[in-house]
């Protein structure tokens, strides 16, 4: 990863003994990204979240029997508080893959806006997906390793200064067969629920 990335593995790293280990491939958010708002193409958020509490305990954005869905039966979450802010990562034990990292940066931001304006430069891949009960997603990545690796991050905006990135990397059974960011959006949609009061 280049040394603009943050630690948000599950998209990005694969682990080894449970331990993230970086990869050329990162789709981070990055600490060294402008914050100033692009004049237009950002989405707003109208009814900003407040996540003061959730980052606390990182690993009550996805509740239980919201991981299992995503994962299946058996689940394991493993919560840090890293140099970028506090992130849990869920996963199926004695496996890489499949696997959920939830980060809450904690890093000066502008919201969706920081990942815009990296369009091109430090994110390759920026696409804007359907947004959540009106708060906007957006799928980005240093490389677009969809298809090829079954990994993929999202951007969910909170408000207009905060964004929740959720990264999801696929079983290998999935790869090349399921788009990741459908998986990676089903997730954002349990995180934004439980973020916001509702199971």
């Amino acid at each position: 990863m280049g040394a603009a990335m943050l630690a948000l593995s599950a998209c990005s790293t694969p682990t080894t003994n449970g331990t993230p280990t970086p990869t050329s491939g990162g789709t981070n958010p990055s600490p060294n990204l402008p914050t100033q708002q692009p004049d237009n193409g950002v989405p707003r958020v109208k009814n900003p979240v407040d996540l003061t509490r959730i980052k606390q305990s990182p690993c009550n954005a996805l509740t239980a029997t919201q991981a299992k869905d995503l994962l299946g039966q058996s689940v394991e979450s493993k919560g840090r508080e890293g140099q970028f802010g506090p992130a849990c990562m869920w996963s199926v034990p004695s496996t890489i893959r499949p696997q959920i990292d939830v980060l809450f940066s904690n890093l000066p931001d502008s919201g969706t806006a920081r990942f815009y304006a990296a369009k091109g430069t430090d994110y390759k891949l920026l696409e804007p997906i359907e947004p959540i009960d009106g708060y906007p997603l957006t799928v980005y990545g240093t490389e677009d390793q969809r298809a090829s690796k079954g990994r993929c991050a999202v951007a969910l905006g909170t408000s207009d200064t905060e964004t929740i990135s959720i990264a999801l990397e696929q079983s290998e059974a999935n790869i090349g067969k399921k788009d990741p960011c459908d998986a990676a959006r089903e997730a954002a949609i349990r995180v934004l629920a439980t973020v916001r009061g509702g199971n």
